[in-house]
Parts: structure tokens; C-alpha cells; sequence
């Protein structure tokens, strides 16, 4: 069973960086895709980032390409996202999924976490 727990999130002026994390206590994450979303006040649910099961394949979407980075430790069952250069306009609750599918549709994805609230003050 997949349980995703997001941390790192907070509240960091604008051009600093925080980094999230995505820890599965069911142990099965290193086996699946894994993926960030995030959804602001208002706005639907966007793809961030998305890497494979083994960490060779990764996509951004271009408003966070050259400032964020998604990696992962698969010995220890979780995902990661350094966020750079941050901008007030990526204050978002950010949510980390889990898919068999190779996509940047949520709809694919089958595990979610509960979400981390980030929040960049201009």
C-alpha cells in the first residue's frame, strides 16, 4: 500500500529556495513514477515535475524549468523537490503523486499525498 507524506513546505521570501519531500511508509514508491503537482487559490490542480521509478526520466512544465530539480532516493522511498528562485507566483499547495502510468496527467495518477503548503512573500 502506498502511503505518500509530504514536508518541507513554509514560507520563504522571493528568490529563496526550499526543498520538499515525499516519503512512502508503504515501501512501494520506488517501484512507481512519481510526480508534483500543485494547485493555487482559485486555480486547478498543475502538473510541476514528474521522474521515473529509477530516476533517468524527468519532465518539467516550463514554468518551473532551470528552478526546480525532482529527484529521488529509492533505498529510502522518497521523492524530492528543490525549488530555487522562487517566485511569489508559485505559492501553491503542492501535492506529490504516484502512478504506474508514464504521464503529466493527474488523472493517471493513483496515490496522492495530502499536500505541503508553500507560500513565497515578493
Amino acid at each position: 500500500q502506498v502511503q505518500l507524506v509530504e514536508s518541507g513546505g513554509g514560507l520563504v521570501q522571493a528568490g529563496g529556495s526550499l526543498r520538499l519531500s515525499c516519503a512512502d511508509s508503504g515501501r512501494t514508491l520506488r517501484n512507481l513514477n512519481a510526480g508534483w503537482f500543485r494547485q493555487a487559490p482559485g486555480k486547478e490542480r498543475e502538473f510541476v515535475a514528474r521522474i521515473g521509478w529509477s530516476g533517468t526520466s524527468t519532465d518539467y512544465a516550463d514554468s518551473v524549468k532551470g528552478r526546480f530539480v525532482i529527484s529521488r532516493d529509492n533505498a529510502k522511498n522518497t521523492v524530492y523537490l528543490q525549488m530555487s528562485s522562487l517566485k511569489p507566483e508559485d505559492t501553491a499547495v503542492y501535492y506529490c503523486a504516484a502512478a504506474t502510468n508514464w504521464a503529466m496527467d493527474a488523472k493517471f495518477y493513483n496515490y496522492w499525498g495530502q499536500g505541503t503548503q508553500v507560500s513565497v512573500s515578493s
